[in-house]
Order: C-alpha cells, then structure tokens, then sequence
C-alpha cells in the first residue's frame, strides 16, 4: 500500500466538504499527521486533536502494557457545540478508537454533526461505525496490524505488524 497515493486520495476526495464552517480534527496520532498535512496543503485555521485515550474501554490494559505509552491530549481550537465536525483517522478497525474520541468530543459540546474520514477501512467492526470516506478498503490478517508512520520529511507509509 502506497500511504502517500492513498493520502492524496483522501485530500482529493474530501475536497468536496471544505467549507468555511467545517473544522477538521484528527486522531492522534495518525489522524493528527493527516489533518496537520491537510492543513498545510489547504491553508486550513483551526485544526483540532483529539485523542481517544481517557475513555478508551482497554486504557488500564494498554497502560499497564507499557508505561511508556504516551497519554495523548485533545486541543480543540474552536467551539464544538453547533459545530460541522470531519475526523480525521488513518486506520479504521473495530471502531473502538472512533466511539472513544466521539466521547471525548461530546465533553467539550454538541456538534451540529460529524463525519469520518480514513486512509484505509480494514473492517473487522466490533461496533456499528462507518467511515464516510475511506481511501481504500484492504482486508489484513487477523492478528495482524496496519500502521501510518510518518518519516522525518513528513512522508507516510504503512507498516504492518
């Protein structure tokens, strides 16, 4: 898979819903290079972050899994009540990041609405999520995951694990 064509893809493919009353809000980590690159390449205000990391159904389990794992925080430049909301993800799964951070959004307000955008839908859905745009649709093996990484230069490409 080619994380640069797939971006470009993505980009091109949500150019349709660029407006001045949409805020784009990434994932972190993923999602907050995508939206940070869209930013850069729309001369986008106000992107947001969110993380999904307080209220994460596994946090105690990823936690204790290695201490390192960073708390990511959430920066939410603008108001979210009334707000049209696109979140930004690199991979979709079992949609239990999407419900998380959808949690955390609702803390800081109501949005008017949201939409979902990803570079890759792996499916495997535990919960009834959906991407409203996905760059692509690959099957990866069970036990298995799919990355974004993002190089020095800024580049992205995929690992799998």
């Amino acid at each position: 898979m080619n994380a640069e064509k797939l971006y470009a893809d993505l980009r091109d493919g949500l150019e349709p819903w660029r407006s001045p009353s949409t805020h784009w809000v990434g994932i972190a980590s993923g999602g907050a290079w995508m939206v940070e690159r869209l930013q850069h390449d729309w001369g986008l205000d106000n992107i947001g972050i969110i993380s999904s990391s307080m209220h994460r159904d596994d946090y105690l389990r990823r936690r204790n899994k290695s201490n390192s794992h960073p708390i990511e925080t959430t920066d939410l430049p603008f108001d979210v009540t009334g707000a049209h909301i696109v979140l930004l993800d690199d991979v979709l799964y079992t949609g239990r990041t999407i419900r998380a951070v959808l949690n955390e959004l609702f803390d800081y307000g109501r949005p008017a609405s949201v939409r979902l955008a990803v570079l890759v839908d792996r499916g495997g859905r535990e919960l009834p999520i959906h991407a409203d745009f996905a760059a692509d649709k690959q099957t990866v093996p069970q036990g298995q995951s799919l990355a974004l990484s993002k190089a020095l230069d800024g580049t992205f490409t995929f690992e799998m694990k």
